[in-house]
């Protein structure tokens, strides 16, 4: 299961560096839910949560038009049978790079919680 969770954390990664929308919110459960300190920032009404394919499509959507050129660079991708542990660094031309941990909680294949932590 591990293997299995490992490529879902790879498949992630790519569906976000080619921008593949589809691809990234079929990764997830229709009702997932995910944290980050950037919803908090960007959308304070949030809490910093959000739920639902939905919510994600529109957080990641407005995301990759703010900011085009931003690519994750994979570090380390950890996995067990319930997780998957992420480790890459956030590029953004014009802003400093800096490294984010990322953890999804994974039922049936599907990532139904992602948590993210900036550094």
């Amino acid at each position: 299961m591990s293997d299995a969770n490992r490529d879902l954390g790879n498949a992630w990664l790519a569906a976000f560096n080619a921008r593949d929308l589809d691809r990234l919110v079929g990764l997830y459960a229709e009702d997932a839910h995910h944290t980050s300190p950037k919803l908090r920032v960007q959308r304070p009404e949030t809490g910093g949560r959000i739920v639902g394919q939905a919510a994600l499509r529109a957080w990641w959507g407005d995301a990759f038009t703010r900011l085009p050129g931003m690519r994750y660079e994979p570090l380390t991708v950890t996995a067990d049978a319930a997780r998957v542990f992420l480790e890459y660094d956030r590029h953004v031309p014009g802003e400093p790079s800096y490294p984010v941990a990322e953890v999804f909680d994974v039922v049936d294949g599907r990532i139904v919680a992602s948590r993210v932590y900036h550094g």
